[in-house]
């Protein structure tokens, strides 16, 4: 005989299980892909805007002025001046100083030529006039003499051969353009 008191255990229990009834499923249209599409577009538009104007804010601003090639060629023969104690490297010092600004100056490569290569170049060029090819030639020929040769001249020679340096770059240095203001043309009426 089945007793009647396991049977309202298992009713009351499966009374308090009941469930309510879960929420209609959303079924994928297709469009949704559409959707991302369209939004991911839109960020990218946005994200280019902003880095365009980005670019144009930052090209608007002016950056450093550069300094010219007769300015930081003086600057570095004034530096080299505290080297004059020490022959070779004052000699080095000046002759870079020189070369460098040759080079920046004219776009001519001075640093990376021998001083032949460079005398034999710049002779068959318009950049310097005659006295002043010769008077760089005898300076770079006076700079080589201490740098390779081992010659170790005395103050007053150094000091010869930066005022070399100097006056080649104040003779070559660009001049500022001078404008003249012009009289009005009278209208002829």
């Amino acid at each position: 005989m089945i007793t009647n008191t396991t049977l309202p255990a298992t009713a009351a229990q499966e009374a308090s299980d009941i469930r309510d009834i879960k929420p209609p499923v959303e079924i994928a249209t297709g469009w949704e892909w559409l959707w991302w599409s369209l939004g991911a577009l839109v960020v990218a538009v946005i994200l280019f805007g902003l880095w365009k104007w980005w670019q144009k804010r930052k090209a608007s601003q002016p950056g450093p002025v550069p300094v010219p090639a007769h300015v930081r060629a003086q600057q570095k023969l004034a530096e080299a001046l505290a080297l004059i104690a020490q022959p070779k490297p004052f000699v080095i010092a000046v002759s870079d100083a020189a070369r460098a600004y040759l080079e920046e100056r004219f776009n001519f490569r001075a640093p990376e030529r021998t001083t032949e290569e460079f005398l034999r170049e710049l002779s068959s060029t318009n950049l310097l006039v005659a006295k002043q090819k010769e008077s760089l030639g005898q300076f770079l020929e006076s700079c080589d003499l201490v740098k390779f040769a081992k010659y170790e001249p005395g103050e007053n020679e150094l000091r010869g051969l930066h005022s070399a340096a100097v006056k080649l770059v104040e003779e070559t240095a660009p001049r500022p353009e001078i404008l003249v203001p012009t009289a009005p043309i009278p209208d002829a009426k």
